[in-house]
């Protein structure tokens, strides 16, 4: 094979791999962040526990790029689609309790695209 046949190939590999590095964070990364925090918004409580808000800031940290931010952000609002109203409202309370800055309103109604 010459140069010239190979370089169409090797343009659709730089493309696959750019586009499979631009998310890294999955939603089972996400769920197994926020799990701890499952008890307090299922049930409410006195308290946040504080795996609850460590998960969540580890979330944070490693949501390090809009791709990141963006994929999180869905996999939240899927989780908040499936919840209740009261629910909801908890989960949107987390960032409060856990003095954590999430980019985002924590709702089935969010843009996620928007998300910088």
């Amino acid at each position: 094979m010459s140069i010239k046949q190979l370089f169409p190939l090797l343009l659709i590999c730089i493309a696959l791999a750019a586009t499979a590095t631009d998310a890294v964070i999955t939603c089972n990364t996400v769920y197994s962040n926020l799990e701890p925090c499952l008890g307090f918004v299922l049930n409410g409580g006195p308290t946040v526990p504080s795996a609850c808000c460590s998960g969540l800031k580890s979330l944070l940290v490693a949501a390090g790029t809009t791709a990141d931010r963006q994929s999180a952000c869905k996999c939240i609002k899927s989780l908040a689609s499936r919840a209740n109203g009261v629910q909801v409202g908890r989960a949107s309370q987390l960032p409060g309790i856990c003095k954590a800055n999430v980019p985002y309103q924590i709702s089935p109604n969010v843009d996620c695209s928007k998300i910088t």
